[in-house]
C-alpha cells in the first residue's frame, strides 16, 4: 500500500527537502505551511502520518495535536528547534508519537517514519469488512465500491470501522466516539452527525433516503440496514 504523509511546516526550504524525501521513499504527500492549512487537509483526506512542526504562525504544532487527537490516534512526529525537556513532555503528553529537533539528518527521518508505519500499521493483520458491495480495508484505511475505490478522510474511515464491525448493531452516539475515537474523545458530540452525513453522501445511492446508514431515532445508529 502506498502511505499518505502529511508535512506540516512554515519553513518552506525545509518543507521541500522532506517533501522531496518521502516522494524518493515511495510515499504521497500532502504539505501545509501553517496550522489551519493542516487541519483543514487532515479533515478533507486519509493522511497515514504527520510531521508537524511545532513554531509556527496563527496556532502551533502543540494546538494542532490537540485538534486532530480529538478524532485521530495517526501517529505524529513532532519538528521543533527547541530543546528544552518542558516541550518534549508537553508533546508527549499531548499524544504525539516521536520528537525530532532541528537541525536533523532527513535521512534519519525517513527512517524514523518507516519505523513508525511499520510499528502502526503492520503489526496488525490486514483485515477486508464487507457490506453489500462496500468494502473496508483496514491496513490502507480505504473504503471501495467493487473495484472503485470511494476516498474518505481519517475520522470518517474511523467512524466507517466502527460501523463495518459492528453491523445490524444499533448504536448510541456515544457507543460509537467510543468505538470510533477511544474514551479520550475531546470533539463535539454533533462532530459524529456531521461525519455521518458525509459518509452518506458517498456510500448511498440516494442520500436523502439512505438505505445503509440508518438513523434510529431516540436510539442512535444503524449500519448495514435492516435486512442484518
Amino acid at each position: 500500500m502506498r502511505y499518505q504523509i502529511m508535512v506540516v511546516e512554515d519553513q518552506p526550504e525545509i518543507r521541500t527537502i522532506v517533501e522531496k524525501y518521502l516522494l524518493k521513499e515511495g510515499y504521497a504527500v500532502l504539505t501545509a505551511n501553517d496550522g489551519l492549512e493542516a487541519l483543514a487537509l487532515f479533515n478533507s483526506n486519509t493522511v497515514h502520518l504527520v510531521l508537524l512542526d511545532v513554531m509556527m504562525p496563527g496556532i502551533d504544532g502543540f494546538e494542532v495535536l490537540k485538534e486532530i487527537r480529538t478524532v485521530s490516534e495517526v501517529p505524529v512526529i513532532m519538528l521543533t528547534a527547541r530543546q528544552g525537556e518542558v516541550d518534549r513532555v508537553r508533546g508527549f503528553r499531548g499524544g504525539v508519537d516521536d520528537y525530532v529537533v532541528k537541525p536533523f539528518s532527513v535521512k534519519e527521518l525517513m527512517l524514523r517514519v518507516q519505523r513508525l508505519l511499520l510499528r502502526v500499521y503492520h503489526e496488525a493483520e490486514e483485515l477486508v469488512y464487507q457490506c453489500e458491495d462496500l468494502s473496508l480495508h483496514t491496513a490502507s484505511m480505504k473504503l471501495y465500491r467493487g473495484e472503485t475505490e470511494i476516498p474518505v478522510t481519517t475520522a470518517e474511515y474511523q467512524l466507517l470501522s466502527a460501523f463495518f464491525r459492528n453491523q445490524g448493531r444499533v448504536m448510541s452516539r456515544e457507543q460509537l466516539i467510543e468505538q470510533a475515537y477511544g474514551t479520550d474523545y475531546d470533539g463535539y458530540d454533533r462532530n459524529i452527525d456531521s461525519y455521518i452525513k458525509n459518509i452518506r453522501q458517498k456510500i448511498e445511492i440516494d442520500p436523502r433516503h439512505p438505505q445503509l446508514l440508518l438513523t434510529k431515532y431516540g436510539a442512535g445508529y444503524q449500519f448495514g440496514g435492516n435486512k442484518l
